[in-house]
Formats: structure tokens, C-alpha cells, sequence
């Protein structure tokens, strides 16, 4: 496993990781404003390592993220556009690991996976 990226704040941590053909990104405490660029770097660096190393998957860990904010929420909305206007034999797909305790996920990604059926799963684990 190769790191890709980690960014830490205050209130906020990220990471991003290559395993095989898969990259896990996990973020933890609260992606508030502060958080903004952090969020925005660790999606912008996943997404170019996913395109070099071919990835199929991208497992993204939110389940000790207690908090998101619009404009981070946004981050991972063009995310998903940049990955649907990929080539389709470079698109890959997203796995959203949620906290079913954090009610804000279920909204939020419900709303992100209605965006693009064919790119984002969600599953709830604790």
C-alpha cells in the first residue's frame, strides 16, 4: 500500500492510499469551511492517481467524518463529474463507507448517489 496523499487541520484529517488497482481515502472530524482546501486536494490528487495507476474502485471512508459542510460536500460533486466525463473505459467506480449513526451521510449521499446510479455504492457500517 502507497500513500498518495494526507492532509490534516485542527478539527480534520484525511488520507489517501493505492492498494493494488483500489485507493481508500478516509477523512475524519469535521470538513467544515476551514477544511475546504484539504478536502479539495486529497479528491484532486485521488482522482489523478486513479487515472495513472488505472484504479477500478476508490473506497472512500466516511464513517468518523461527524460533520460536512456544503462547500466540501460540493468537492466530492464535481468529483463525481470528473469521473463521469472520463472515458468510459477509464471511469472507476466510488464506494462510500457511511457511519449509519451520522444521519447527515444518509441524506447527503443518497443525494450524491442519485447524481450518478452508476458510479457511487453506499454502504453503511459501523
Amino acid at each position: 500500500m502507497s500513500e498518495i496523499v494526507t492532509v490534516n487541520g485542527d478539527d480534520f484529517a484525511g488520507s489517501g492510499r493505492l492498494d493494488g488497482l483500489t485507493i481508500n481515502v478516509s477523512l475524519k472530524g469535521n470538513a467544515d469551511y476551514s477544511a475546504l482546501d484539504a478536502v479539495e486536494m486529497l479528491l484532486t490528487r485521488a482522482h489523478a492517481e486513479a487515472q495513472r495507476a488505472g484504479t477500478k474502485e476508490t473506497v472512500v471512508d466516511l464513517r468518523q467524518l461527524e460533520f460536512m459542510n456544503s462547500s466540501c460536500f460540493q468537492s466530492f460533486v464535481a468529483w463525481i463529474n470528473d469521473i463521469n466525463e472520463l472515458a468510459e473505459g477509464q471511469r472507476y467506480k466510488v464506494k462510500f463507507l457511511s457511519n449509519p449513526n451520522l444521519h447527515w451521510q444518509k441524506r447527503s449521499l443518497h443525494s450524491l448517489r442519485s447524481f450518478a446510479v452508476e458510479l457511487v455504492t453506499i454502504v453503511e457500517t459501523q
